[in-house]
């Protein structure tokens, strides 16, 4: 209703009946040059457009086409094996190094580690529990052996009470604090600076693939 009301304004001397696709057209070029709207948005106008020729107006569906902008497809920044591990060792706070291990080698997304508690964390069976993740889902995901000996020198070193990895105050650690820790091992290291964190999850499906792990299985992770 938004959409076809702004139209309707942007053509506010012409009927809503008589706009032509001519016209929707050089209005959506405007709005492009002017106000440069996503692809998305430019789908979500053109829908609009559609239900109200096609629904509301009962016209032809084929007179009505749009050709629509295709979503850009941007592959995810991928870490070399190599890269990953100069990328974690550049930190030499253990709090800092344990929290990238931990994302790249169970594949967590951010909020997924800074949700974890510390009882999530189950060293005699390697496992960590991921609960509400992408979905509301809770998962198990495998607690890498490499990363067990600096897991336990840490909680020896800092003895978090509640949340696995906890600010200065007790709380949960910030999102904001993360990214800064990230960000100074990403410029220390000096692998792909259009690294983020997420792409050390997307390096470790890629990994895992790559080493012959089903991909329903890494998806799945």
């Amino acid at each position: 209703r938004n959409n076809l009301a702004a139209l309707f304004f942007f053509y506010k001397n012409v009927s809503p009946t008589d706009i032509t696709k001519s016209q929707v057209s050089k209005y959506l070029l405007h709005l492009i040059r002017f106000k440069k709207i996503s692809e998305s948005t430019q789908n979500q106008i053109i829908n609009s457009i559609k239900a109200y020729w096609e629904r509301v107006l009962n016209r032809e569906k084929e007179w009505i086409d749009i050709k629509r902008p295709k979503k850009p497809k941007k592959l995810p920044n991928v870490l070399s094996t190599e890269e990953v591990v100069d990328l974690i060792w550049a930190s030499d706070n253990l709090k800092h190094k344990l929290a990238l291990l931990l994302i790249y080698s169970a594949g967590l997304r951010k909020a997924e580690l800074l949700n974890l508690l510390k009882r999530d964390i189950n060293i005699k069976r390697r496992s960590i529990h991921v609960k509400s993740g992408k979905g509301k889902k809770d998962r198990y995901v495998v607690l890498a052996e490499t990363v067990v000996p600096f897991l336990k020198d840490y909680l020896k070193q800092y003895r978090p009470a509640r949340w696995l990895f906890e600010g200065r105050g007790g709380g949960k650690y910030s999102g904001s604090s993360l990214q800064r820790l990230f960000e100074k091992a990403l410029e220390k290291s000096q692998v792909n600076p259009y690294a983020t964190i997420h792409t050390l999850r997307h390096s470790y499906a890629t990994h895992c693939i790559e080493q012959g792990h089903h991909i329903k299985q890494v998806q799945d992770a």
